[in-house]
């Protein structure tokens, strides 16, 4: 999935301009009760402004509170100028930029603004990735890193019929063992479903009814 598939278009994101005041800004993010704004020349994105960076500089200057608020204008509290997405990047590597910071803007090849990828927003479809926020019954194991294992985990869930809610793996550089997290939805066969999966030789490490 690329980050254009989550991304919130221009339209319907909040934006203030490099020339507002910081007091406007922060009443845009009390307002409408968001961590951070892109920040807009004329349609370009020039970076982000958040609570965070506002008050880094106030505290940081030597103006009074109701000066500061007054004569700072957003261009001099924005960060992240040159951190953006452009839209064709996977989803799951901007995590680690999101890691520490709310949003990040997402320009096209003239920097004009397209819209924002939220952490908020990639943390829940990784939520969405391993079956969060459905009821079902979550299956651990590992199996032997060798050709053909998921096409037969496949197999044996088509016999049984089971129902996916999702399916992930781990360890993908590891040579010998592989970890299996499966979900499904909770069936009166799941018991004779996992003696399948130990019987084709996957270690069964838990499982927990969510």
């Amino acid at each position: 999935m690329f980050v254009k598939s989550i991304m919130i278009p221009k339209h319907q994101c909040h934006v203030i301009q490099w020339d507002d005041t910081v007091e406007k800004a922060l009443a845009v993010l009390e307002e409408m009760q968001i961590d951070g704004l892109p920040v807009l020349n004329e349609g370009k994105f020039e970076g982000i402004v958040t609570r965070f960076s506002i008050f880094q500089s106030f505290f940081q200057s030597t103006k009074e509170k109701k000066e500061f608020l007054n004569t700072t204008l957003v261009k001099d509290v924005s960060t992240h100028q040159e951190k953006y997405l452009n839209g064709s990047e996977i989803f799951e590597d901007t995590l680690l930029e999101l890691k520490d910071f709310p949003l990040m803007g997402v320009i096209d090849d003239n920097r004009m603004f397209q819209g924002i990828v939220t952490r908020f927003d990639v943390l829940e479809q990784f939520q969405s990735a391993f079956g969060v926020n459905r009821a079902g019954v979550r299956i651990a194991f590992t199996s032997v890193e060798t050709e053909g294992r998921i096409a037969r985990l496949a197999e044996i869930i088509q016999q049984f019929h089971e129902s996916v809610i999702s399916l992930i793996t781990f360890d993908e550089t590891d040579k010998l063992v592989r970890r299996i997290v499966l979900k499904v939805e909770k069936k009166n066969n799941i018991e004779k479903f996992i003696k399948k999966l130990e019987k084709s030789g996957f270690r069964v490490l838990d499982i927990h009814e969510e």
